[in-house]
């Protein structure tokens, strides 16, 4: 087989690009087990070497039939390599070796890479670091991200992004932070720390910050692969799962939405507007089985009433059958949990459908003045609608510019871009 291109859907760099996304934090939480939780760095640099292999080899040799037995098999032998060249591990060398020998052999089944991985998530979300700490570490380790995709993620420098894990894995050695899971009520209390961080990475993929896309699937679909194997997970069966299942119903209710959220041309369709024809209506079965489940235990998490309200826009045939009043007395709730200026800004819409833009400006005159949304582009966004549904045109041409002063997605400023043309026709 020769060569088959550089970049495109099918081609050797596509296919390690999937792979990276989909294997190397299975592999890499495989060979911290392995190597020890001390030695991640190295566990790291084992499976990008295994990457960087392929990307070097395939587009001349073609790709192997078993593309993730030759990415284990080449990092297995890349481990051998290490156990060979570093003292620290000539104790544990054989044993080391039997291990990685039975993993490439096919021994280990779904559920042990699924319970490294697993451990991994527990061990980046340890308390000793800091939540960006833990959110940045996660993405590294457990997704597969690289440092500048990071740094792309959540705006801000490569060398900011770099210095941060540097300083989580010192943490976790200084504190001898092993892969085994925590017990009893520490157990349920790391559990909120990664659901946080699914849940962030989620938040970004379906709602990115900057950058040429509106939608970062990749991320969507890291954050729902974790999220599912917390869910799977029998050490969390007796601890706090209703609150994993409320996280995966409402990531599963948003993710159903992703084929309509943007169309063909990669522009932004709001809710009202989308083809529900197109959302995925396995992920809605989805989301409503992990709503089920939820209801097993006695919290009502934030998790729980956002994935509700995501239920209620999920069970509309059409915009018009949506039941506005239960919105808005679940964000009732949900402020009462919750009340963060960004919740409350939501509920100033879902209050605008069921009483009229009026009554909704003049909740929002109070969110105007938090300093959290000075630079959130939602918020004068959202002015804008209000105003001009009230028929104040130049008031929402206003608000429009405001809006598109903030940070704001490529797809986002073009329909911002819109709405302003709009207004001052």
């Amino acid at each position: 087989m020769g060569d088959q291109g550089t970049s495109g859907p099918g081609t050797p760099h596509h296919l390690v690009d999937h792979l990276f996304r989909n294997r190397a934090g299975q592999m890499v939480a495989w060979l911290a087990r392995v190597f020890g939780p001390a030695h991640l760095d190295l566990a790291e640099e084992v499976v990008q070497d295994a990457l960087v292999k392929a990307l070097q080899r395939w587009p001349y040799s073609g790709i192997p039939d078993n593309p993730s037995g030759w990415l284990l098999t080449v990092a297995r032998n890349g481990a051998l390599d290490v156990l060979r060249r570093n003292a620290s591990f000539a104790g544990r060398a054989h044993e080391i070796a039997r291990e990685l020998e039975r993993a490439t052999k096919g021994s280990d089944e779904d559920s042990t890479v699924e319970d490294d991985e697993l451990r991994m998530i527990f061990m980046c979300c340890h308390p000793s670091l800091t939540p960006d700490a833990r959110i940045a570490l996660s993405l590294k380790t457990v997704g597969g991200f690289g440092v500048a995709e990071i740094a792309s993620a959540f705006l801000t420098t490569d060398a900011a992004i770099a210095q941060r894990l540097v300083r989580a894995k010192r943490a976790l050695r200084d504190n001898k932070v092993g892969l085994e899971l925590p017990a009893g009520q520490e157990l349920a209390e790391r559990l909120d720390s990664v659901l946080a961080v699914i849940y962030l990475l989620f938040n970004e993929g379906y709602s990115a910050h900057a950058g040429e896309q509106a939608v970062r699937q990749d991320l969507c679909g890291e954050a729902m692969r974790l999220g599912q194997i917390v869910t799977r997970s029998a050490h969390l069966a007796r601890t706090r799962a209703p609150v994993a299942h409320a996280l995966n119903a409402l990531m599963s209710f948003q993710a159903a939405r992703l084929p309509a959220r943007v169309d063909e041309n990669g522009e932004l369709v709001l809710l009202e507007d989308q083809d529900r024809a197109r959302w995925d209506h396995g992920l809605v079965a989805r989301g409503f089985a992990h709503l089920e489940r939820s209801a097993e235990g006695d919290e009502m998490s934030t998790y729980h009433v956002q994935a509700s309200i995501a239920a209620v826009h999920a069970g509309a045939a059409t915009p018009d059958e949506t039941r506005w009043p239960a919105i808005l007395a679940l964000y009732d709730d949900l402020v009462a949990l919750n009340p963060s200026p960004v919740v409350r800004l939501n509920r100033v819409v879902a209050l605008s459908k069921v009483e009229g833009p009026a009554p909704a400006l003049a909740a929002l005159a109070d969110i105007e003045r938090e300093p959290a949304l000075a630079h959130y582009s939602l918020l004068p966004a959202v002015k804008a609608r209000l105003l001009a549904e009230v028929g104040d045109l130049q008031g929402a041409a206003g608000a429009y510019r405001r809006a598109l002063a903030e940070p704001c997605t490529e797809p986002e400023r073009r329909f911002l871009l819109r709405r302003l043309a709009a207004c001052e026709e």
